[in-house]
C-alpha cells in the first residue's frame, strides 16, 4: 500500500512512455477501484460453480477453487482440463453480476483518451464482461479492442504464451508498449519482452483479495507502481509524452 503522499512511484531505471504506440490495460482491480465490487461478485459466481458442479459446500468449493487458482493459474483452466467444462458456459455463469457499483468515471475516460497510438484490453475474463464494464466506466469506446481469455485460446496470464498470442493477433512491438496491470506477476513476462510496465494497486485495503496480490511491489521488472490510475496517466505519462 502507498501513504497518501505517495501516489505514484517511478524505479529509477524505470522504462519511459515517450516512444509507446501502443497502451494495453487489464480489466478486473485496473480500470476500477475494488469499491465498485465487481470482482467479489465473479469470485463468489466461481465459487458457486464449483459448488454445483462438485456438489460441495462454500467452505469446500472455496478451498478447491482455490487450489485450482494457485495450480492452474485460473479455476476455468482447472476445470477444462480436469472437468472438460464448457468455457463459454463458465465465463457466461461467473460474469452474471449487477453493475450498478460501477461508477462514470470522466477523469480516466479523458487521461486515456489523449493517449497517442493504440489502446487495448489483455484480460483473463471474457470480452463480454470487460464491454459491460468497460461501458459503465464510460471509457470502452477509447478502445480498439478486447483480447479476452478465449482469444488466448484460454491460456491465462501470466503465461508466456498468452502474451506472445496478444503481440501476434494485434501486431503490437512490444519495445513500444506499456502495461498496466493490478498483479506484479503478470508483468514478468511483458517486462522480458520489451513493455514498460505499471503496477496498479488498491488505494486502500481491498477485503475481497489476498494481501499478497495488493502489494506495492517493487521489483525489477516493475517500472511504475501507482494507486491512482487517471492521476499516473495524466501527472507521469502525459507530460513525458512528445508534444
Amino acid at each position: 500500500m502507498f501513504l497518501p503522499s505517495e501516489s505514484h512511484l517511478t524505479a529509477p531505471d524505470a522504462r519511459g512512455f515517450s516512444g509507446v504506440e501502443t497502451w494495453v490495460f487489464d480489466l478486473d482491480n485496473t480500470l476500477y477501484p475494488h469499491e465498485a465490487r465487481v470482482w467479489p461478485q465473479v469470485d463468489e459466481r466461481i465459487t458457486l460453480y464449483v459448488m454445483e458442479l462438485f456438489g460441495l459446500d462454500g467452505l469446500s468449493a472455496r478451498a478447491l477453487q482455490k487450489h485450482f487458482y494457485h495450480r492452474y493459474g485460473t479455476t476455468l483452466r482447472a476445470l477444462m482440463q480436469e472437468e472438460a467444462v464448457d468455457p463459454y458456459d463458465f465465463l457466461d455463469f461467473a460474469h452474471d453480476i449487477d453493475h450498478s457499483g460501477i461508477a462514470l468515471n470522466p477523469a480516466l475516460g479523458r487521461a486515456i483518451e489523449a493517449l497517442p497510438g493504440r489502446k487495448l484490453i489483455l484480460t483473463n475474463g471474457s470480452r463480454r464482461h470487460a464491454e459491460n464494464v468497460a461501458r459503465k466506466l464510460g471509457i470502452l469506446d477509447h478502445f480498439e479492442d478486447v483480447f479476452d481469455i478465449a482469444a488466448s485460446d484460454f491460456v491465462p496470464k501470466p503465461e508466456r504464451r498468452a502474451y506472445e498470442t496478444f503481440l501476434d493477433r494485434h501486431a503490437v512491438d512490444p519495445t513500444r508498449a506499456a502495461l498496466f496491470e493490478d498483479i506484479a506477476k503478470n508483468l514478468v513476462v511483458p517486462h522480458d519482452l520489451g513493455m514498460a510496465t505499471v503496477l496498479v494497486v488498491p488505494r486502500t485495503v481491498d477485503p475481497f483479495r489476498d494481501a499478497s496480490e495488493q502489494e506495492a511491489v517493487r521489483a525489477p521488472h516493475i517500472d511504475h507502481i501507482t494507486n491512482d490510475l487517471a492521476g499516473f496517466l495524466s501527472e507521469r505519462v502525459a507530460p513525458a509524452l512528445p508534444r
